[in-house]
């Protein structure tokens, strides 16, 4: 094996924790680290590269099973970019409908504020009539 490091030293290289290389090792994402006698985890520049890449696609918001199905198609031998396209495009998607739901919320709770400008509190009855309106 080339050079090698330890976890620590590969998690601060790819700019992650221990813990996340840890988590990616143990969903399959990342091979199985081979170890030293004394237990400790030994990783290579191509495990940096790829724990690069895991970095760059969680910047992007890409779930790990979605990472996951990019490196199985590379490490299968294909190009993946029309499928990181795809998932490009879904997750924009996604982001779309959640401004468009975030807005709706937004005006809504405008609208009941506003309403509840004119709204006495009543001693008995419900909780609050603001929400109740």
């Amino acid at each position: 094996m080339a050079a090698t490091m330890t976890v620590g030293q590969a998690a601060q290289a790819a700019g992650l924790t221990r813990k996340a290389v840890r988590l990616y090792e143990e969903r399959g994402l990342l091979p199985p680290a081979p170890r030293t006698t004394a237990g400790y985890r030994l990783y290579d520049q191509d495990d940096i590269d790829t724990l690069t890449f895991f970095r760059r696609a969680r910047a992007l918001d890409l779930p790990l099973d979605d990472i996951g199905a990019i490196l199985t198609l590379r490490r299968g031998g294909t190009t993946p970019c029309t499928t990181v396209r795809g998932l490009l495009d879904t997750r924009i998607a996604e982001i779309d409908q959640a401004i468009t739901d975030l807005q709706a919320l937004r005006a809504s709770l405008t609208a009941t504020r506003q309403a509840a400008a004119s709204v006495e509190p009543e001693p008995t009855g419900t909780v609050c009539p603001i929400i109740d309106c």
